[in-house]
């Protein structure tokens, strides 16, 4: 048995612990947004924070989940409250294929909880996840325009 809070809410699961988290997350609680991309941690599809750390989850067994927070795309925000990475993908039309896209949501959320106004060099160093679609362009406006978003939340707050 492996405990640990997903999404907000405390879970358990009976599985091997060397099952990759990603698996875990997909196949026992149903949750689709995170992807499978190339099974070896370098794509980032699969990426979803662990207390509030980007993650591959491709290779993460679930017992290294044991009692840690997991956030997966779905637990970012909602319809109706959307996190600000979400709101600035909607705003930049980001998605081409839309496949890589949650890993790149997850990575961007880990990276403006840490730098809330990144530069361009931040970014290229801390996004490391593949588009085969080439929507990079398009991915750093709206990382940076995220980190408006977020600054005016937080102004509002």
């Amino acid at each position: 048995m492996v405990a640990f809070t997903l999404n907000g809410e405390p879970r358990t699961v009976d599985v091997d612990g060397g099952t990759p988290l990603l698996w875990v997350i997909r196949d026992e609680f149903g949750l689709k947004g995170t992807k499978f991309g190339c099974g070896l941690a370098a794509c980032g599809a699969c990426t979803l924070l662990v207390d509030g750390e980007a993650v591959r989850s491709c290779v993460l067994p679930v017992s290294a989940a044991e009692g840690l927070d997991v956030t997966t795309v779905e637990g970012l925000g909602s319809p109706d409250d959307p996190h600000p990475v979400q709101q600035a993908w909607i705003e930049e039309v980001v998605p081409q294929c839309g496949y890589c896209q949650p890993g790149f949501m997850m990575a961007t959320a880990a990276l403006l909880a840490d730098v809330p106004e990144p530069t361009d060099d931040e970014i290229d160093a801390r996004i490391t996840n593949v588009c085969r679609c080439a929507t990079h362009h398009r991915i750093r406006r709206a990382i940076h325009r995220a980190a408006e978003i977020g600054s005016t939340r937080e102004g509002a707050e």
